[in-house]
């Protein structure tokens, strides 16, 4: 069950961004989007099933600036890891048939088709959001705490 956090001083933090000019912003903001889905990317690392190691290779952040509005994102799979999300939630029983005049080669023998009986779920971004939420926040929080007088400083120098 997914807990909402709270954090102390947020408010003070966005008043503060908003004075600030949205090209800083941006860069402030989206470092700490970053900071905190690198938390939530290290868990899910941790708590993907390994057999060949694709799968956690395939664990990527990307943040960007889309339509004035920040964003960040954790994402599992990719042309390899294609099959993230069935590991994720699992599959139902399902039938497998070769392509029309062909067979399929199951366990050495040549077959039409085989029943396949599906594959549990083994969740491992759902538990890195639950487990980690708070942790992401506070690297959000303390990556934009620690940024911000520095990217004041700038813009006073005029850099």
């Amino acid at each position: 069950m997914s807990e909402i956090t709270q954090v102390q001083g947020l408010a003070e933090l966005d008043r503060l961004l908003k004075e600030l000019p949205a090209r800083l912003e941006g860069t402030v903001v989206r470092g700490g989007l970053r900071a905190g889905a690198v938390v939530l990317q290290n868990a899910a690392k941790q708590n993907v099933p390994v057999k060949s190691g694709a799968l956690r290779r395939s664990i990527k952040v990307s943040t960007g600036i889309k339509k004035g509005r920040v964003y960040s994102r954790v994402r599992a799979g990719d042309k390899i890891a294609f099959y993230a999300h069935m590991v994720e939630f699992g599959t139902a029983g399902h039938k497998i048939a070769a392509k029309k005049g062909g067979m399929l080669n199951f366990g050495g023998r040549l077959v039409k088709s085989v029943d396949h009986p599906g594959a549990r779920q083994r969740p491992f971004m759902r538990p890195a959001i639950d487990g980690k939420q708070g942790e992401a926040v506070e690297a959000m929080r303390a990556y934009i705490e620690t940024r911000t007088p520095r990217e004041i400083e700038k813009l006073k120098a005029g850099r």
